[in-house]
């Protein structure tokens, strides 16, 4: 493959806008999440995403449908849920549906691809998500969380413990400066992360054109699912930029199958959210999120196709 100036430019400019775009995300969202905490105690935060109340992994998998994150955004979110120590189960049904089902992901999805796919595309990964968050939890996979991440400390990270609930309720000021060194505490200590992550994504996306993507599945077309699910992770796209690239690939020839297995592994898996959740999750953790993922890809990917065929 030669490398064009267009690929050096694309993966420069990549490069800057994810970097700029991921910085003011973070911050802005862990701010908000921040405020969030103020405003509602742990307390709630726990009784609503209780994994005893069956009603907490629904209640976290349409949370997830209707915050407009895209992989990467989730982590302060998702930050946030474990410091309030809320149910792991339904903390990880939210990992899984927010960058999957975000508004922006199914709006266009339905105007590109049409209802019916969507549709599909809707209950295959909200159904996984929520059986995903129960499974893990039921195996035990909470003791994969690393411990500074899960422990609510008032004083240094600006998670209140239950004793403060009754300091919110007498003391209606917001610590709007606590908040913020909170967050930039926060953000200073994912950004080599953050970095490292972008650098590699963008690199990725810029050398992998839509031509080797269907050049690669076309070779092997009964394989084409799991390569493209697999050609997804690495790839960091965003929603405004992975549905176009979907349409462009469906102009190539690939099926709707291969098409949904490519969404659900770039938008669901990032490496780059890979790479930022070794500030959350330890490596067992994050390597049974990697294989769900790809389930979740393979296996939408594969039961359109039947559907398709027996039922078009």
């Amino acid at each position: 493959m030669q490398i064009s100036s267009e690929m050096i430019t694309d993966t420069l400019s990549l490069f800057v806008s994810l970097g700029v775009q991921l910085t003011l995300l973070f911050l802005g969202i862990s701010f908000f999440v921040g405020l969030l905490q103020h405003y509602i105690p742990p307390k709630k935060v726990r009784y609503i995403l209780s994994s005893k109340n069956g009603k907490g992994y629904l209640v976290a998998g349409f949370l997830g449908a209707i915050t407009p994150f895209c992989s990467c955004s989730t982590i302060p979110f998702l930050k946030g849920l474990l410091r309030a120590q809320a149910g792991f189960g339904p903390t990880l049904v939210f990992l899984f549906s927010s960058p999957l089902l975000n508004p922006i992901v199914m709006g266009l999805l339905v105007v590109t691809f049409g209802l019916h796919a969507a549709i599909f595309y809707f209950v295959v990964a909200m159904g996984v998500s929520i059986i995903a968050g129960y499974c893990l939890e039921k195996m035990g996979f909470e003791q994969y969380v690393k411990t500074e991440t899960n422990t609510c400390q008032d004083n240094s990270n600006g998670c209140s413990q239950e004793s403060s609930q009754d300091f919110y309720k007498i003391n209606s000021h917001v610590p709007w400066k606590k908040i913020w060194i909170t967050t930039w505490a926060d953000f200073i200590a994912v950004l080599p992360y953050l970095v490292i992550s972008v650098f590699v994504g963008s690199i990725i996306y810029g050398f992998a054109p839509t031509d080797f993507i269907s050049k690669i599945t076309s070779h092997y077309p009964l394989l084409a699912v799991p390569i493209a699910a697999v050609i997804g992770i690495p790839l960091y796209i965003r929603a405004s930029m992975m549905i176009p690239i979907s349409a462009a690939l469906a102009a190539k020839g690939l099926d709707m199958g291969v098409i949904l297995a490519f969404i659900i592994g770039s938008a669901g898996a990032s490496l780059t959210e890979v790479i930022l959740l070794q500030t959350l999750f330890k490596k067992e953790l994050i390597a049974m999120f990697l294989f769900i993922v790809l389930t979740m890809a393979v296996t939408a990917g594969y039961s359109y196709q039947y559907f398709e065929i027996h039922f078009s």
